[in-house]
């Protein structure tokens, strides 16, 4: 038997991996192509690589080619999957000499996913840069090397984009941060979403919102500024954090169905669906699929490290003659820019309107530890619980130390659907240096239980 892996990431590998662990190399063949130079690497610490943070690129790869070389697993990166035949059961591969086909008896396509570039970004402007993958992150290092950079524009003020703005300004470079919608991180609420503008313009970034780009202004294919529906702003390096899409050209050109979202379907044991069926000895994993969500019950595309590795876990048990099924989601995400922490789990209430609930929401202010410690700072956190069962639906944390990773807490009674009055009487962690008596997550609990 053989198994090839569109893809050396973290749902590749992942998949590749737990299949080798449990079948061996005579047993199955697995071969691995990358179209890039590195394998199972972390993409969300480029921009903490970009900012002087952490040292890169080898410190954000969890696992080399030679590494897989060594348990079995025949990784072959700069090899670019161009084709797949399912009638025949090959795939073709291009690599910088040559073009050839190998054939498969199973295939995991994670292909992962595509910055997403609107037509004014189309064609290549040196400066102009997505960020997805570590060449991408190499690309902008050596950009800012070489070239004298004064100004830098993000557009997008999204996950990616406000990471990469703080990255520029610890660069000691003029930030100009472009958002098209009303407020940055659309993922929040907009009350949420104006504390963290306050905090974006507190650290010297100048935020744009309600802002269109145009066009990019050029010289000799160089960037030289952003043309925006609000003026023209200088610019010596650009950076789209616009977000991504499902990157499935391969999957689609070879008649494999497509889902809701655009991503690919995927039954629990990661097995590609379609009106039809299962796809015969096809799977899928990683951020070239859509989710479900648990809460909303609706496909979503959530492209992200954590669902990846799972999901390619999944994938890598069942191929190799285990049983593993991904459940879904509920919308859990994390960043930080500078000191301010942001954080979500569940739905949003833009989202829980367009999936049709009933809800009220509490907000509440209080303190990451008793405020007669050292070190007390504020934080804001909202919840969103259904009207008439209490069901939490969903929770926001906006604050600085100690905020953000209280979102598990919500992010667990979001997946065991609890009602907020259940979570009232959790027995959470306190000490004066850790929390307040009462920890903010049962603070807006509470509230939330009393607004029903």
């Amino acid at each position: 038997m053989r198994l090839i892996v569109i893809g050396g990431d973290a749902a590749g590998m992942s998949a590749a991996s737990q299949a080798r662990k449990r079948r061996g190399p005579g047993e199955l063949e697995i071969l691995a192509f990358e179209r890039g130079d590195f394998t199972s690497y972390s993409a969300c610490g480029i921009p903490y690589w970009v900012g002087g943070m952490v040292d890169g690129p080898d410190s954000l790869i969890a696992r080399d080619p030679a590494a897989f070389q060594q348990s079995g697993i025949d990784v072959r990166t700069g090899h670019e999957v161009t084709g797949i035949d399912l009638a025949a059961r090959r795939v073709a591969v291009r690599t910088a000499e040559r073009e050839f086909t190998e054939g498969f008896d199973e295939l995991v396509y994670a292909a992962g996913a595509v910055p997403t570039r609107p037509p004014w970004a189309a064609g290549p402007v040196a400066g102009v840069f997505g960020v997805q993958t570590l060449g991408d992150g190499a690309a902008v290092q050596e950009w800012l090397s070489s070239v004298r950079v004064r100004s830098a524009v993000v557009i997008g003020a999204g996950y990616i984009g406000v990471e990469m703005a703080e990255a520029l300004i610890w660069r000691d470079l003029k930030v100009t941060l472009v958002e098209q919608s009303p407020q940055p991180m659309s993922t929040v609420d907009p009350d949420m979403g104006a504390l963290v503008a306050k905090s974006i313009e507190n650290l010297g970034i100048e935020l744009r919102t309600g802002v269109t780009v145009k066009a990019l202004e050029t010289e000799k294919d160089q960037i030289r500024a952003v043309v925006t529906d609000a003026g023209t702003i200088p610019a010596d390096v650009v950076i789209l954090g616009l977000g991504v899409r499902p990157n499935t050209a391969l999957a689609e050109a070879a008649g494999i169905p497509l889902g809701v979202t655009g991503g690919l379907a995927t039954d629990l044991r990661q097995r590609v669906t379609g009106p039809k069926g299962t796809v015969e000895g096809v799977w899928a994993a990683g951020d070239c699929t859509q989710v479900l969500n648990r809460v909303s019950g609706r496909q979503v595309h959530v492209p992200l490290g954590t669902h990846a590795n799972k999901q390619g876990r999944v994938a890598g048990i069942n191929l190799g003659g285990g049983y593993a099924t991904f459940p879904g989601i509920v919308g859990t995400g994390i960043t930080k820019i500078c000191d301010l922490e942001v954080a979500r789990t569940g739905l949003s209430s833009k989202e829980a309107d367009a999936a049709g609930f009933r809800y009220v929401t509490a907000t509440v202010e209080s303190t990451n530890r008793a405020g007669y410690m050292p070190g007390a700072v504020p934080m804001t956190v909202k919840v969103i619980a259904e009207k008439d069962s209490g069901l939490l639906l969903g929770a926001q944390i906006v604050g600085r130390a100690e905020a953000a990773k209280r979102i598990d807490a919500f992010a667990v009674a979001v997946w065991n659907r609890m009602t907020v009055t259940e979570m009232t009487a959790l027995d959470l962690g306190y000490a004066p240096p850790y929390a307040p008596v009462w920890d903010p997550v049962l603070i807006a609990a509470r509230k939330a239980d009393e607004a029903l």
